[in-house]
């Protein structure tokens, strides 16, 4: 193969792929903005401390709830892809805004899980507390959302046990 040849051929590749890279920016995921409150919401369902409420917003609910703020960055494909991905997977481990969609052991079971998630640095995640780095947790606002969610768990799960026993004894 000739050099021309070849500059022809990576000329033609680099062509197509900004001819992808344009069309793409016009193909969006729908945005996870939803300011309506469900009476399956978290914050209706449970009491939960303002300071672990600030918390909670600041460092979870971008990708754990059904409204999302979104960076200007969002507006870059295939970045809004990537973060449409993570805010789904995060809904689907914990949705705060649709929390009482989830039977009692469940709820119960998911809170566990973000204390140990917490507790053990996976949550949030590095690359969100990368760019936000208010969301990058002290020890304090670990252990308050550590306590708060380990305890919350150990209540649900008793009512469920208290709530479970009535209804044999019925």
């Amino acid at each position: 193969m000739t050099k021309d040849k070849i500059k022809r051929i990576v000329k033609k590749t680099l062509i197509g792929l900004l001819v992808i890279l344009v069309v793409i920016q016009f193909i969006h995921p729908e945005k996870n903005i939803n300011t309506t409150v469900s009476s399956l919401d978290m914050n209706l369902m449970y009491p939960i401390p303002d300071s672990v409420n600030e918390v909670l917003k600041k460092a979870c609910y971008d990708c754990h709830s059904n409204n999302t703020r979104y960076p200007w960055y969002n507006n870059i494909q295939p970045v809004a892809w990537w973060l449409n991905d993570h805010i789904q997977e995060g809904k689907r481990e914990i949705n705060f805004s649709e929390f009482g969609r989830r039977t009692l052991p469940k709820q119960a079971k998911k809170l566990k899980k973000l204390a140990k998630e917490v507790e053990e640095g996976g949550m949030p995640l590095d690359s969100y507390t990368w760019i936000h780095k208010d969301a990058a947790l002290t020890d304090r606002e670990k252990q308050m959302v550590i306590n708060w969610a380990t305890n919350l768990s150990k209540q649900i799960s008793d009512k469920y046990i208290a709530d479970s026993l009535s209804k044999l004894k019925s």
